[in-house]
C-alpha cells in the first residue's frame, strides 16, 4: 500500500510539472550542426532588469538521457529563473534513439528490442555537453547582453544533474578524456537537482530501467568508460557544488545524491545537500512547487 501511495504521488507530481505549457525562448542559437545541438536563451525579467548584468544560469534538462525527453519540458523552469533575475541558457543534446544506438549493446540492446528508448549515446552526449559549454561564452555575448559570464551557475534535474556534474568535472578527467579541459571551467557553481550524480549506485538501484548502464552502452562496457563519465569517480572539483533532492523521490532515490556526498567527502571536498520533505522528483522544476523556489535560493546563493 505505501509503495501505490508513493507511485500515484509521484505520478501526480509529474502532471503538475507537465502541466505548463513550453515557453518560446528569446533567441536561439546552434552550437554545431546536429539538429540537437542549440541552445535557448531566456533574457532576465523583473525589477532592474536590462540595467546591470545579471548571473548566468545554464540549465540541462533531465529524462534519463532519453530521446522522447528534450528541453521544451523545462522551458517553464527555465521561464521561472528568468523572471527570478537570471539570465538563462537552456541546452539541447543529444539523447538516445528510439529504436537503439549503433555502439549500444547487452542491457541497451535489450531495451531497444522490448521497444523502449535507449538513454543516451556514447560518446555524442557528452561531445555535445562539452561543445555546448565551450561555445556557450561567445554565443551569451551575442544574444544575452545583460548576462554576466563570470557569475554562471551549472543546473541540471535528474540525467541533467548528473551532466551539470560532469560538466564541472572536466578538468579532472582522465588525461585522454577527449572532453578534458587544462583548467577549472570558470563557474560560481553546479546546483544538481536529484542528479543522477553516482552511476555506479544508479546502475546498482536500477534507476530509470537501468538508463545509467544504458548511457555507457551496455554492461559491457561500463566499467572501462564510467572513469570518463562518473561525477562521483571525478573530485575533487575544487568547484562549490549543491544537491537539491526530494526525501520521496522514487524516480532517483535520495541514495544517489548521498552516495555522491560521501564520495566528495572521501575526496576531501564539501558538497551541499539539501534534502526538501515530503518532495519527490517532479517539484524541483515545477514553477508551481514551492520545491521550485527553493531551488532559484540555492542558485542565488551561488550566483550572487
Amino acid at each position: 500500500m505505501a509503495r501505490d501511495g508513493a507511485v500515484a504521488r509521484d505520478a501526480a507530481e509529474e502532471a503538475s510539472a507537465f502541466s505548463h505549457p513550453p515557453v518560446d525562448p528569446d533567441a536561439g542559437a546552434a552550437y554545431g550542426d546536429h539538429p540537437d545541438q542549440v541552445i535557448d536563451f531566456y533574457a532576465p525579467r523583473g525589477p532592474g532588469a536590462g540595467h546591470d548584468l545579471v548571473p548566468l544560469v545554464v540549465v540541462l534538462h533531465g529524462g534519463a538521457w532519453r530521446a522522447p525527453y528534450d528541453r521544451r519540458h523545462i522551458t517553464p523552469f527555465a521561464a521561472f529563473l528568468a523572471r527570478r533575475g537570471f539570465a538563462v541558457a537552456n541546452v539541447e543534446y543529444r539523447r538516445g534513439t528510439e529504436s537503439g544506438a549503433a555502439s549500444a549493446a547487452a542491457s541497451a540492446a535489450d531495451s531497444a528490442a522490448a521497444g523502449a528508448p535507449v538513454a543516451g549515446r556514447w560518446p555524442e552526449t557528452f561531445d555535445d555537453v562539452a561543445a555546448a559549454l565551450d561555445a556557450l561564452p561567445a554565443l551569451v555575448r551575442a544574444a544575452l547582453p545583460q548576462a554576466d559570464p563570470r557569475r554562471t551557475v551549472i543546473t541540471g534535474h535528474s540525467a541533467g544533474g548528473h551532466l551539470a556534474l560532469w560538466a564541472a568535472a572536466r578538468h579532472v578527467l582522465p588525461a585522454d578524456a577527449p572532453w578534458r579541459t587544462d583548467r577549472p571551467s570558470p563557474l560560481r557553481g553546479v546546483v544538481a537537482l536529484a542528479p543522477i550524480a553516482d552511476l555506479g549506485a544508479a546502475e546498482k538501484l536500477e534507476v530509470c530501467g537501468g538508463a545509467a548502464t544504458e548511457l555507457l552502452g551496455g554492461v559491457d562496457a561500463f566499467a572501462e568508460r564510467r572513469p570518463y563519465a562518473d561525477p562521483a569517480l571525478l573530485l575533487p572539483t575544487g568547484i562549490a557544488t549543491t544537491l537539491v533532492q526530494g526525501r520521496t523521490d522514487i524516480v532517483v532515490p535520495q541514495a544517489v545524491a548521498e552516495s555522491y556526498a560521501d564520495a566528495a567527502a572521501k575526496a576531501g571536498e564539501m558538497v551541499g545537500l539539501t534534502l526538501l520533505e515530503d518532495v519527490g522528483h517532479f517539484p524541483l522544476i515545477d514553477p508551481a512547487a514551492d520545491a521550485c523556489a527553493v531551488v532559484a535560493e540555492e542558485i542565488a546563493q551561488l550566483a550572487w
